[in-house]
């Protein structure tokens, strides 16, 4: 299959690299020097252990009409992005191309094909004007969790932290065809990709962490073991999660994991920064609304109270404002010990 990754960063780097070296034709759509060094040296992995592969078999672009027509396309903006990009993709699509996205957080098709409550309602905070959906039709999406965590260390350089889980699942919960070939072409490459005939549960399971320990980072500087370790981030952490583990259930989600295993698995990733603090630090964007905002909007949806969500995403909220107000990152500078006399 003819496999197509936007945006070569973190998780979109390691599928290239390992869809790659497993043969599997792939083309990445990127942008600057993160491109240019694709293009000039290959994609590099660096593992955990300190291992490392370089895919140099692969074709590194900056658009999605140079990318061409392909198979699969692995979404792996930001979802802050995703709206920008939408029209532009249309340009890798045949008639039965299949798209996968893989971001964190609430994704917009979520009440597509949905059978509960609230069918074809359009989350404002996911895809505000219809954009996304406008474009993107949802016969052609897979869902899919992404669980491994990674980051650029360099340019063209992608260091793998841990995980290789990225269960898939159609939106109306069938186990197609299409559905098995894609998870045997990721298993070939390395990944675990269970089919799931409830992706959206599993999503849930996934954004009971996001939404909690990535502002929570983001907003302390604190990595995953610090924010779970310390006892009142650890309480704020759960007293978020419980409010978003009621809207779930009331939409029919159900939680495969008890919190506190949900936690104490954040807990041993360790030293890792979250993809939210790693953005604030670099002074990128950050991904508010599909981690946090959409999970309020369902609250209110739903009639389901959020008063630490709230709290939490309206520090993010001028967190962000006031970023981009000052074009600044935000980042922690060891002091300097001044010489007394």
């Amino acid at each position: 299959m003819k496999i197509g990754i936007v945006g070569a960063g973190a998780i979109g780097g390691l599928l290239a690299v390992r869809l790659a070296l497993s043969g599997q034709p792939v083309t990445v759509v990127d942008r600057g020097a993160h491109l240019a060094a694709i293009k000039k040296n290959g994609l590099k992995l660096v593992h955990a252990d300190g291992s490392e592969e370089i895919a140099t078999n692969l074709r590194a672009v900056a658009t999605c009409a140079e990318a061409g027509e392909q198979d699969v396309v692995f979404l792996a903006v930001k979802a802050n992005q995703i709206a920008p990009l939408a029209s532009q993709l249309t340009s890798m699509f045949h008639r039965d191309t299949v798209v996968i996205p893989i971001q964190n957080g609430l994704p917009w098709w979520y009440f597509q094909k949905f059978s509960g409550p609230y069918a074809d309602y359009r989350m404002r905070t996911a895809d505000p004007d219809g954009a996304i959906s406008a474009y993107i039709d949802s016969a052609r999406i897979i869902g899919c969790v992404v669980y491994p965590a990674g980051e650029i260390i360099a340019p063209g350089v992608i260091k793998h932290v841990e995980g290789d889980r990225f269960p898939i699942g159609e939106l109306n919960g069938a186990e197609t065809e299409r559905l098995k070939q894609i998870s045997e072409m990721m298993i070939n490459a390395g990944f675990k990709a269970p089919i799931l005939t409830d992706i959206r549960s599993e999503i849930w399971l996934k954004l009971w962490g996001n939404l909690s320990f990535n502002p929570i980072s983001a907003l302390t500087h604190a990595t995953l073991v610090d924010v779970c370790q310390d006892p009142t981030t650890r309480e704020l952490a759960g007293d978020m999660m419980r409010e978003a583990q009621t809207i779930g259930e009331k939409l029919g989600a159900t939680f495969r994991v008890p919190l506190e295993k949900r936690i104490a698995g954040a807990e041993k990733v360790g030293k890792h920064k979250t993809s939210t603090l790693q953005d604030v630090e670099a002074g990128r964007a950050i991904e508010i609304d599909a981690l946090i905002g959409s999970v309020k909007e369902l609250g209110e949806l739903t009639g389901v109270a959020t008063p630490h969500i709230n709290a939490v995403y309206a520090l993010m909220i001028l967190l962000a404002k006031t970023m981009e107000a000052a074009r600044a990152k935000v980042v922690l500078e060891p002091v300097r010990e001044e010489m007394t006399s």
